[in-house]
């Protein structure tokens, strides 16, 4: 067995290990995640990654190579993160849209991320694939990202709108549900027939939302590296800590009101980088320092001039 065959197998049960830990041991009973608590798992996820960029210094099977892995990993990390957190703000509404008591909002996102896993190793392996076999579709990518910089960067609020969510009303259409939250359950049976709860149809709306974020994500990491290990990797730890990120964040979101002008700059930066690659490359160095200050400044400009008026207003939930 070869070294990153290893890694792979260590990761993925390391990945396995911590979710089996969440659900079964740190929120075996469902409860509030308060400010305090999430902070302090944000912290930790955020060290294991550190901890995880160092292995990769420390111990990639090819030491000539451990700097520039390195560094591709902490770039996308940050830009997965980062994208990530604007990401937060839609399950604000999401969660807002169908009332979702806090106590069960962590269970929706923990399966949420379990989904977005599945997902994204798909999308990934597929984008690594297309990218090896047709150099040329690095273009479609950057175009893609550029396109979506310069949508977010006139995008004044976030929207959401899951009435008009298809995979939602095709589900409605066809399977019965309730609008009754019973204690965290995605079905219940009434009368021998199983139906769907509401919290079921938020996850079903959250994982549907999650294939459009890969749109913006996977071409992102993508234009950092074309190695499937550490694209994958850098996109679990953002995945990972992003719970906690909600929970720690949920009641300052509107505070970072300039956040989204950033990431435009930064899909904007990336997509440019993946168009001129062929004649001219970026150091990964250059795009994490890039990266890091068009974040740093969005969010110093956020605190320095807070916005006067709501940015998100409440959703107020369908009638269906």
């Amino acid at each position: 067995m070869t070294e990153p065959t290893t890694f792979w197998i260590a990761f993925n049960a390391f990945v396995v290990l911590m979710l089996v830990l969440d659900l079964k041991v740190f929120h075996r009973k469902s409860h509030v995640i308060e400010f305090k608590e999430a902070l302090a798992w944000s912290a930790f996820w955020v060290s294991l990654a550190v901890l995880f960029a160092i292995g990769i210094y420390l111990w990639w099977p090819e030491p000539e190579l451990r700097k520039t892995k390195t560094l591709e990993f902490v770039t996308g990390y940050l830009i997965e993160e980062s994208l990530s957190v604007d990401n937060l703000f839609v399950f604000l509404l999401i969660f807002s849209y169908f009332k979702v008591p806090r106590l069960y909002q962590h269970k929706v996102l923990y399966w949420g991320i379990i989904g977005a896993l599945v997902m994204r190793i798909a999308f990934i392996l597929l984008g690594v694939a297309l990218i090896r076999q047709f150099h040329w579709i690095i273009y479609i990518f950057g175009a893609l990202l550029i396109y979506s910089g310069v949508k977010l960067f006139h995008q004044e609020e976030a929207e959401i709108h899951p009435e008009k969510n298809p995979l939602l009303r095709l589900f409605r259409k066809f399977y019965p549900t309730t609008k009754r939250y019973y204690n965290g359950h995605f079905f219940i049976r009434k009368r021998g027939i199983w139906i769907a709860t509401p919290m079921f149809l938020v996850l079903l709306v959250v994982e549907s939302t999650d294939v459009l974020f890969a749109v913006d994500s996977i071409p992102a990491i993508l234009a950092i590296s074309h190695d499937p290990f550490i694209v994958y990797t850098s996109n679990v730890f953002a995945i990972l800590g992003l719970r906690s990120i909600y929970f720690a964040l949920a009641g300052v979101m509107e505070i970072f009101h300039y956040l989204h002008y950033g990431l435009s700059v930064i899909l904007i930066f990336i997509g440019a980088k993946m168009i001129i690659s062929g004649f001219f490359k970026i150091p990964t160095g250059v795009a994490l320092a890039v990266v890091a200050v068009v974040l740093g400044i969005s969010i110093v400009a956020s605190l320095v001039k807070p916005h006067k008026k709501a940015k998100f207003p409440h959703v107020e939930p369908s009638e269906e």
